[in-house]
C-alpha cells in the first residue's frame, strides 16, 4: 500500500458549506438550535481540532453567534447551483488565504455527529496529489464529506457551468478518488449513522433524542 500524499502532521483547512436554502427546515439550518446551541457551532466544535483552520461557506448567515475569527464568504458563482458551488468557493478561499494548501476539507452544517477522525482519515487514504477522498457509511457516499486538491478549481467551475445536472457523485467518480468507510456510531440502544443529516424539524427531534446517547457513547 503506497503511503498518503499528505502527510497527517499537515493538516488542511477546512470550509462548512452552509450555502443552501433550508426549504425543508422552513429556516436557515446553520442557525437551528439542537441542545440549545447553533447547528453551525456544533460541527466547529467538533472540526476544530481536525483542522489548520475553519472558515464558513454561506449565501445567507444571519443571527449567529460563533468566533468572530472564522470568515464567511458566499458562493463565486451565483444562483444557488447547488453544493458544489460552495466546494468550488472553498477551493478559491483555500487558495487565496492558504496557498501552501494542496486540499481542502468540506463538511456540510447539518451533520453534527461526524467522526473525530474524519479527516486524518481522509488524508490517510490519498496517495495521489489530484485524488479526491470522500467518506462513505454503510455502503452510502456522503459526497461532501470530502478532501478535495484545491487545483481542481478551474474544471470544477467549468462543470457548474455547462452539466446540467451537477450531480455531485458523477464529478467525484470522474476523478481519481479514495472511497473512506466509515462505521456506525455504537450506542445504547443501537447504531448511528455518524453522517445523519438534519433536514426536517423531524430530523431535529431525532437529533435531539440522540445527542446524549452519542456524547455517553464517547466519553
Amino acid at each position: 500500500m503506497s503511503a498518503s500524499a499528505i502527510p497527517t502532521a499537515d493538516r488542511p483547512p477546512a470550509v462548512i458549506l452552509a450555502g443552501g436554502r433550508s426549504s425543508r427546515m422552513g429556516s436557515d439550518k446553520a442557525a437551528v438550535t439542537l441542545d440549545g446551541i447553533q447547528l453551525l457551532c456544533h460541527v466547529i466544535e467538533r472540526l476544530a481540532s481536525q483542522v489548520a483552520g475553519i472558515s464558513v461557506n454561506s449565501n445567507a448567515i444571519t443571527g449567529l453567534d460563533f468566533a468572530p475569527r472564522i470568515a464567511v464568504f458566499a458562493d463565486d458563482v451565483p444562483g444557488y447551483v447547488g453544493p458544489m458551488a460552495g466546494v468550488l468557493s472553498a477551493m478559491r478561499h483555500t487558495a487565496r488565504h492558504f496557498p501552501s494548501a494542496s486540499h481542502v476539507v468540506t463538511v456540510p452544517t447539518d451533520t453534527p455527529f461526524f467522526p473525530h477522525d474524519l479527516v486524518a482519515r481522509l488524508q490517510g487514504a490519498i496517495t495521489l496529489p489530484a485524488q479526491i477522498a470522500v467518506a462513505c457509511s454503510a455502503g452510502v457516499m456522503h459526497p461532501v464529506f470530502a478532501l478535495w486538491p484545491v487545483d481542481l478549481a478551474g474544471e470544477l467551475e467549468h462543470w457548474l457551468l455547462t452539466d446540467e445536472k451537477r450531480r455531485v457523485r458523477s464529478f467525484i467518480e470522474s476523478h481519481a478518488m479514495a472511497e473512506v468507510d466509515f462505521p456506525m456510531l455504537e450506542t445504547a440502544t443501537g447504531p448511528i449513522d455518524p453522517f445523519f443529516n438534519i433536514n426536517t424539524p423531524a430530523d431535529l427531534e431525532t437529533a435531539e433524542h440522540w445527542l446524549p446517547l452519542i456524547e455517553d457513547m464517547e466519553r
